[in-house]
């Protein structure tokens, strides 16, 4: 069985060619303002809050519309839209989690759905967590629309009868504790039971591993979600990975030598796939962005898209990121 999953993850990588080199990781440099102007209770305003309307005019939905993909019985974008941002999950430190819960008021959540859904954006990474159910439905009742792709914690029958999600896998971070822990039978089950209320059903990780051992047992399910870096390493695996050195922050770490192993494992499998922390939870900056997106779409199968999160609050990311992928696919 070792062996079959070491063949799985050996011609995943031979597979990968010339996906092109590893990234470096860079710091996000201040852009320009934000798209709209700060929202009640927002944070106190500064130079670049008050610059709230972008450098030129947005572009009208109808002559840019991010491409389409069909998955299941939908047509989804292959840029879907992320959750992490609206609610402080920063994967960086304490402080910008707290910066991006200041910023995003449930107003400025709604109003980066309704702007990702001008640009054909029209799928979100959803966690049912905190103040996300009520967002939603605010966003619902002003018109809006998206599919749910989403995260799943705990029981899925519960949030599949008040959703109907279009699709939900197992949270990635959770899949990776089970395996670590010799549990991931507990997953496979869960899978199961989304199978049963007639849900398309995956498995998110950061672990290449785990995806090469449910194609190799065949697991029941549509798709997988891969987080591109390995952020969940036990101590004992990042003393092994950086010559016996564990740094600050070891939930935290971002190598550049792991996007290569899962974007070969995604592209590896036949089933839709969904890339995820693509842009290193921001730690890739502006000059390494594009890099970023067209590493991403190379590696993966024109059957895959990404999730990425929205924080717009020094530049316009909504649009850039529509912009950026509508030219790397040849699409404008």
């Amino acid at each position: 069985m070792a062996q079959t999953r070491r063949r799985f993850l050996q011609s995943a990588a031979l597979a990968i060619g010339a996906a092109g080199s590893p990234l470096v990781a860079g710091q996000q440099a201040p852009s320009r303002g934000p798209q709209r102007p700060p929202a009640s209770g927002s944070p106190p305003a500064d130079s670049r809050a008050q610059a709230a309307q972008p450098s030129a005019p947005l572009v009208p939905a109808s002559s840019l519309q991010v491409p389409k993909v069909g998955f299941g019985p939908a047509e989804i974008s292959r840029l879907i839209v992320g959750c992490n941002p609206f609610y402080g999950f920063a994967h960086f430190n304490d402080i910008l989690s707290r910066v991006m819960l200041e910023y995003y008021t449930a107003e400025r959540v709604c109003d980066v759905l309704h702007q990702c859904a001008r640009f054909g954006i029209n799928a979100y990474n959803y966690v049912e967590l905190g103040r996300a159910p009520q967002d939603l439905d605010r966003f619902e009742a002003e018109g809006g629309r998206m599919h749910l792709i989403v995260q799943g914690i705990g029981d899925p029958a519960p949030l599949h009868a008040a959703r109907k999600p279009l699709a939900m896998y197992h949270h990635g971070g959770r899949t990776d504790r089970a395996y670590q822990e010799g549990r991931i039978a507990d997953v496979r089950d869960w899978c199961k039971r989304v199978r049963d209320l007639g849900c398309m059903v995956g498995v998110g990780t950061h672990k290449p591993e785990v995806i090469a051992l449910a194609e190799e047992q065949g697991w029941d399910v549509d798709f997988y979600a891969g987080c591109v870096y390995n952020v969940t390493r036990t101590p004992d695996e990042l003393r092994k990975a950086l010559n016996g050195e564990l740094p600050e922050l070891p939930g935290e770490v971002y190598l550049q030598s792991d996007p290569p192993r899962m974007y070969a494992v995604l592209r590896k499998t036949p089933k839709p796939c969904f890339a995820y922390k693509i842009m290193a939870a921001g730690r890739i900056g502006d000059r390494g962005a594009d890099e970023a997106f067209k590493t991403a779409f190379a590696s993966l199968k024109p059957t895959d898209c990404v999730f990425v999160g929205m924080f717009p609050r020094v530049k316009d990311e909504v649009r850039e990121n529509a912009e950026r992928v509508c030219r790397i696919l040849g699409q404008s």
